[in-house]
């Protein structure tokens, strides 16, 4: 990807584009990339960076929902595991099979886990990942070297999808380009334009970078901002309605061998009827999530005391070595963007996790709600009001086989697998020039080939683009990000033309950010 190249698209002030797409998350790639597998053009407008909210904050799981299927909503759980399958076909440097275990306590949870999982194997059809068995308390233990065997019956295992969301999120946006998209970050949607008949038009983006206005001609505007959406709908009408309510979820990383192991770990009703996760990633164990509304979304939210207590907590009466808040690497919050509830509810697992896509009277299509999994199916669901936004016709949805952007049969070995067929390249920058084959940081494998390549070919622009969202240091070690961002900005600086200015600007930015995602003892 281009920025510069994509900018000079937007020149063409009589280009009148198919669809343009306020919101780079996973929302807003789906939509894009069902849109160009129909021959539409494209454009795409992030504020921030890519996946810079709630898309690059997840759990890493692609999974289709153990727990929506206990709440009864089977149609969301066969939506999503047909698209858990799909994804993995189509980006399996990105994606993998993991194992996933339940602590047994009883006969009675064995039955109740074995039939609950024995559906979910059933749902899954051919695209299983593997069957469902019970496991006796040895080889729990066995699997799990420090789970708390205080009490343990036996264990459940079931298998589901882990991927890299900032990546796959990347990867989406490579994708779209390379069809003809034109996806730019930093590019801000400040007004949206009008006709005569109070119908949208087209948008006016602001490139955050130079400050440089654009206007940009449209037949159909897709609302794809998450947790943002709000803003957008009053930006189309002052007296919109709220429809958004968000829920945030936090994930505490701690180092492996508090679990050991390959299994995840899942907790399938905590005392407050919640769903926890312990899942090993990238070297770490990333223990969450929480579900706790918040009345105003933040592109950058904190986690609360509460929420940080609450998974600590529980994970202890889980793990024989209890973990502290000394112990944990990096804290990170992400907020879902859930459909407002009903008048005086509070409990977010009655909101329903389904996308919806809404109409304005101006013609702006909103997307709301879903989750990482079901993005290409909420994409086709919106492409989908094409026509009857524009009057013009369109061709049927190809996105669910187009291989994402880094696929190969080969997938490369350790840090290198996110990269795909792109690895070779990035390693031949290493031996190109020796002073790119240094580490990033000594704890780390990656090398500062990985930072000149995510300037020049991933549309990094800022510290945090690189370590928290190309090279994933910053949610999986926050003060080991923090020793390397020197290091990382005097790359950026050389690779952009930037002066001193920017580099303690930079700092200073980084800094504040990364601090955040620190425990405060």
């Amino acid at each position: 990807m281009n920025r510069d190249e994509n900018l000079k698209q937007l020149q063409n002030t009589e280009k009148i584009w198919d669809i343009a797409v306020i919101g780079g998350g996973s929302s807003g790639l789906g939509v894009a990339l069902d849109a160009v597998s129909r021959g539409l053009s494209v454009a795409l407008f992030e504020k921030a960076d890519f996946a810079k909210g709630t898309s690059s904050r997840s759990t890493k799981l692609l999974h289709g929902g153990v727990r929506y299927l206990a709440q009864g909503d089977v149609f969301l759980v066969l939506e999503a595991l047909r698209e858990r399958g799909r994804l993995i076909k189509n980006a399996p440097h990105l994606t993998q099979n993991q194992a996933f275990i339940i602590p047994v306590y009883n006969r009675w949870e064995r039955i109740q886990y074995s039939a609950g999982l024995k559906m979910y194997d059933y749902m899954s059809a051919n695209l299983s990942l593997g069957s469902s068995r019970y496991i006796s308390k040895d080889e729990t233990i066995s699997r799990m070297p420090g789970i708390n065997p205080k009490g343990l019956f036996g264990g459940i295992v079931y298998h589901d999808g882990q991927f890299d969301d900032a990546r796959l999120a990347l990867s989406i946006a490579q994708t779209a380009d390379h069809a003809g998209a034109c996806v730019l970050n930093y590019a801000k949607v400040v007004s949206l334009e009008k006709d005569s008949s109070e119908k949208l038009k087209g948008l006016i983006v602001q490139d955050m970078i130079s400050k440089k206005k654009y206007p940009i001609n449209a037949r159909m505007i897709v609302n794809a901002t998450g947790v943002f959406a709000d803003k957008v709908l009053q930006m189309d009408n002052p007296d919109a309605a709220k429809t958004i309510q968000p829920s945030q979820g936090i994930h505490l990383v701690l180092d492996l061998d508090f679990l050991g192991g390959k299994d995840a770990l899942m907790i399938p009703k905590t005392r407050d009827g919640r769903v926890l996760f312990a899942v090993p990633w990238q070297g770490k164990l990333v223990v969450g999530t929480t579900d706790t509304l918040r009345e105003k979304a933040k592109l950058e939210p904190e986690a609360l005391q509460t929420e940080i207590d609450f998974v600590l907590e529980t994970a202890a009466g889980y793990l024989t070595r209890k973990p502290t808040r000394a112990d944990v690497k990096s804290v990170f919050a992400g907020l879902r963007p859930l459909a407002r509830p009903k008048e005086g509810s509070t409990k977010t697992k009655e909101i329903s996790r389904s996308h919806k896509v809404i109409v304005s009277e101006s013609g702006l299509v909103t997307l709301t709600g879903g989750k990482w999994t079901t993005f290409r199916k909420m994409g086709e669901d919106t492409v989908e009001y094409f026509p009857k936004i524009t009057g013009l016709t369109m061709e049927v949805s190809r996105s669910k086989d187009i291989l994402l952007h880094g696929f190969t049969k080969s997938i490369p070995k350790g840090h290198w697998a996110v990269y795909g067929s792109d690895a070779r390249l990035i390693q031949e920058l290493a031996k190109a020039d020796p002073s790119l084959s240094e580490l990033v940081h000594p704890d780390f494998p990656n090398i500062m080939a990985e930072v000149a390549w995510a300037v020049r070919n991933e549309m990094a622009l800022k510290i945090e683009d690189v370590l928290s969202r190309r090279i994933r240091m910053l949610i999986l070690d926050a003060q080991a990000a923090l020793d390397s961002a020197e290091k990382v900005v005097n790359l950026m600086a050389s690779e952009l033309g930037k002066e001193e200015v920017w580099i303690e600007k930079e700092l200073s930015d980084f800094r504040k950010v990364g601090e955040k995602y620190l425990i405060k003892s």
